[in-house]
């Protein structure tokens, strides 16, 4: 039995290969942006209320047109049989349990329609290279019955991840980009001293993405768009101009560029851009209920959680997860003298005087 997020990691460390361990834990380069992504929010302070009158916050919301019963979805990640025969297939059931999003992930090891089937789910988009099987993923999106999608737009190449490196990290047989033609692909065949996944995605993802092919993709897409991976306010509001719902600050968990901000830290600023005319959302480094509040105050709309729950996921754990999320969430509210999710956003948040640091 856990008793807090974080004990997910220490469980799952037996269950799982090194190599799978660091593919899933590890940034890019010297993992400085995915150490400041922690160090940022420990060292940000919400200053509660008292005499407050609550007994039961309510942590419910609306997020694009969808009742949860938090303000959590869960962050699309690739590969999730990594962890779990069933992966995909598990962590979307304890989603709809939990009354949230779950996102499907274009690199998901199982079918986004067997996926969406069972969770209210939103689609993840990569950028590829070949721009029919694009289209051709959007429309099975939306036939699939997901509610929005999500464009990634900071991997036009993946990040230099050193672990996957120095492991020459390659995929098991079983494990496939299931959305994909070819699920069999450059990430199967170990090459030493490279990431087989990171050969894979140089092969089919395109480098070349724009602001152009963003309201391409508009065009084509009929449910709310979503664009993950934003840091820079000018950048929020263009994607706001293209036609985007919503924006995902997010540095991909400090998988990409090493040397980016904090997403925590990136987020205030893009909140004073587009907060009125789009939602934001906080991806990174969210591994409390407390860290989801710090984010509320600060201006998001909902957060996204990953890591946390890949770990669950390796001792079957993501519902006892999901649920201690819930509950640090209340506490922390309960402890802020929060009644419910306005009033979060109406607490004050600042810095604690010692310096941050990776």
């Amino acid at each position: 039995m856990a008793e807090s997020l974080a004990d997910y990691e220490q469980l799952a460390a037996t269950a799982l290969s090194r190599s799978v361990h660091d593919f899933v834990a590890g940034g890019s380069g010297a993992e400085t942006t995915l150490r400041l992504n922690r160090a940022a929010l420990d060292a940000l302070t919400v200053t509660p209320r008292v005499l407050a009158g609550v007994d039961e916050p309510d942590t419910s919301t609306t997020l694009l047109g969808t009742e949860l019963t938090m303000p959590v979805a869960v962050a699309p990640m690739a590969y999730q049989r990594l962890l779990h025969p069933d992966g995909e297939l598990l962590l979307a059931q304890a989603a709809a349990d939990a009354g949230i999003p779950y996102v499907i992930s274009t690199l998901s090891s199982y079918p986004l329609e067997k996926i969406a089937a069972i969770a209210p789910s939103w689609f993840q988009l990569y950028w590829l290279r070949d721009r029919g099987l694009v289209d051709a993923l959007v429309e099975r999106a939306v036939t699939a019955g997901c509610q929005a999608l999500m464009v990634t737009v900071d991997v036009p190449v993946m990040g230099r991840r050193l672990r996957d490196v120095r492991n020459s990290f390659t995929l098991p047989p079983s494990v496939v980009a299931a959305n994909l033609v070819d699920m069999v692909t450059e990430a199967h065949s170990e090459v030493p001293g490279l990431s087989a996944v990171a050969a894979h995605t140089a092969s089919a993802f395109d480098p070349s993405f724009g602001w152009r092919d963003l309201e391409w993709l508009r065009s084509r897409c009929p449910i709310p768009l979503l664009v993950k991976g934003i840091l820079d306010p000018r950048d929020a509001s263009r994607a706001v101009a293209a036609g985007a719902d919503g924006v995902v600050v997010s540095n991909h968990g400090g998988r990409q560029f090493d040397g980016a901000p904090a997403s925590i830290d990136a987020l205030g600023p893009i909140v004073d851009a587009v907060g009125n005319d789009c939602t934001v959302l906080l991806d990174s480094g969210v591994r409390s209920g407390t860290d989801a509040l710090k984010a509320l105050a600060s201006g998001a709309s909902a957060v996204l959680v990953g890591r946390p729950l890949l770990w669950a996921l390796a001792v079957e754990a993501v519902d006892e997860a999901l649920g201690l999320l819930r509950h640090e969430l209340r506490d922390a509210m309960l402890l802020a003298g929060c009644a419910d999710l306005a009033a979060v956003a109406e607490l004050t948040t600042g810095r604690t005087p010692w310096q941050i640091s990776g």
